[in-house]
Order: structure tokens, then sequence, then C-alpha cells
């Protein structure tokens, strides 16, 4: 293996482990304050890290084709789980509902159509990185679910900075907003911002994470935490 392999390899582990890290801390504190908001997150983060792990695992040369229907699943799902914690932002019960049933709908169309549709590994991995266009069917479906998230976790990062000036849950839906918009460039045939993307979000994810202490519940921009929050979430 030649040096700049290595090291892309590498990047990409230390980047699943990152991730990883995340989505762990986040149940940790899910746990701790029981806001469902802290699990969307925490769960997308999860998924991200799941998309890493296919990522690796193809760069290292596995490559067949239900690992390739999984990473298209995965990469569209991570941004509807991620825009189901910023819906909450919107402070509106109804639309919470519909939109979190309206993104498990979409999202399990887009997972029997992953594994149902063909896809041929020489047409999307070359060099080891996944670069391929999927089947336009696949992006038809999973626009249903990128399409509404980005505009959700664009709306939500508008509502925040309008409603509140605490800078770690601008962070938070920054790095959503970037993974948002990483997943979706993926979908529409730009996987290379994905992997940008997946990096600048995870920074930002990271300081905003950290940023808060172990015991304060991650509220969304505009509301107080504490027990009344949690009752609310």
């Amino acid at each position: 293996m030649t040096l700049p392999s290595l090291v892309i390899g590498t990047s990409l582990g230390l980047l699943t482990l990152a991730l990883a890290f995340l989505a762990a801390r986040g149940v940790r504190q899910y746990r701790k304050t029981g806001a469902r908001v802290q699990l969307a997150w925490s769960l997308g983060l999860g998924l991200a890290a799941g998309a890493m792990v296919v990522e690796t695992v193809v760069y290292a040369g596995w490559v067949n084709e239900p690992l390739l229907q999984a990473y298209v699943l995965l990469s569209a799902v991570l941004v509807g789980v991620l825009s189901l914690g910023a819906a909450r932002v919107m402070k509106s019960p109804r639309f919470q509902r519909i939109y979190t049933g309206y993104i498990l709908g979409a999202s399990a169309l887009v997972g029997i159509a992953s594994f149902l549709t063909p896809i041929v590994p020489g047409s999307m991995v070359s060099g080891g990185i996944i670069t391929g266009d999927p089947p336009l069917s696949l992006i038809v479906f999973s626009i249903l679910v990128t399409g509404p998230a980005t505009v959700v976790l664009l709306a939500s990062a508008a509502v925040s900075l309008r409603r509140t000036r605490k800078w770690q849950n601008l962070l938070l839906i920054a790095g959503a907003l970037v993974l948002g918009a990483g997943g979706t460039l993926y979908i529409a045939s730009f996987p290379v911002a994905l992997y940008y993307g997946e990096f600048i979000g995870i920074v930002l994810l990271f300081f905003g994470l950290m940023s808060l202490p172990q015991t304060t519940t991650l509220a969304p921009a505009g509301l107080p935490a504490g027990p009344a929050l949690e009752r609310r979430l």
C-alpha cells in the first residue's frame, strides 16, 4: 500500500471512530436527560458512522452490491434522522408528528428500493473511492428524504438565528446542515462533497457537543433546559 493510500485509509478509520464517539456520547447524554432531540442527533451520527464504515471497507478493497446498497440508504436516511432533531426547533408538536411519520415512511421506501435495485460495483467505485452514480430510481427515492430534510435543516437554522444567540446550538445545527448538504450532494452525484461534508460536519458537531456540560440538556434553540423541557421533548 502506497503512502497516500495509507493516509486516506487511516483518515477514514479515524473519521469513523470520531463519529462513533460522538454518537455514543449523545446516547449517554440522552440517557441522562431523556431529551428526544438528543436521541435524534445521536442516531443520525450513528448512521453517519455506519456510512463511514462502508467507505473504509470499500477503500480497503472489499466491494460488493449489498455494501453499496447500504451506503446509498445510509447516505440518504442520516440526513432525514438529523433533520428530526432540527424539526423540534419549530416548537410545533403537530408538525413534528407529521414530519416524523413522513421521514420514517420515506426512509422505509428508500430502504426497500435500495435493496431491490441492482447495483454494479464497478459503476460506483473507482480506486477504492465511492464515486459513481447510483441508479436513477434510487436518486428519485432518496430525494424524497434528502429534499425535505435539507429544507427543514435550513429552516431550523434560520429560526435558531432569530430566536437565540446560544452558539452551542448553532454549532450543532451548522454541523447537521453540512452533513445534510454532503449527503444530498452525494445523491445528486457529487460524492466528493460527502467526504468533505462529513469531515467539516463532524468538527462542528464535536465542538457543539463538547462545549455543553455533561449534565445539561441539549435544548432546541429558544427553549430553556430543565425538567419542563424534558417533558416537552
